[in-house]
């Protein structure tokens, strides 16, 4: 028996067409990925500062996140995040500044520098994105019957 995306068995076996399927998805995803690795890179970040950059600008409903909520955001560690950060404040990609409100609060924002290379960034990978759109797409799986 197999399973579905949501947890519900499926009763029929994967077909060969599924496994193509897969295959092609899986590969769309890893090409995507290495572009996007070589993009960053070659715009002096690593990949962990691009996904900095894009989930402090995509942060829902403000432009600045907490460290915490970078950490969730990242799924990455609370120390390995402000390590991050740390770098990228180094590089002056993003900036700490107090919250108004709460002074144990302490917001991460986007410097114009990094506005700059996150909209360079991700107008490329936009466009790749646009390109890759076919490969892309995740498998349409038929219900049985």
């Amino acid at each position: 028996m197999t399973v579905q995306d949501n947890g519900s068995p499926m009763s029929r076996p994967l077909t060969k067409q599924d496994f193509e399927a897969l295959a092609r998805f899986r590969f769309g995803i890893r090409r995507y990925l290495r572009f996007s690795e070589e993009a960053v890179r070659g715009h002096g970040l690593t990949p962990q500062q691009y996904q900095l950059l894009l989930a402090l600008k995509g942060f829902p409903g403000r432009e600045w996140a907490t460290v915490g909520e970078l950490a969730e955001r990242l799924q990455l560690r609370h120390h390995s995040t402000v390590e991050l950060v740390n770098r990228a404040q180094g590089q002056e990609l993003v900036d700490r500044a107090a919250h108004p409100d709460d002074a144990r609060v302490v917001r991460v924002v986007l410097t114009p520098q990094g506005e700059q290379v996150l909209g360079e960034l991700s107008a490329l990978h936009r466009d790749e994105l646009s390109r890759m759109r076919s490969v892309l797409a995740p498998p349409l799986w038929q219900e049985p019957g």
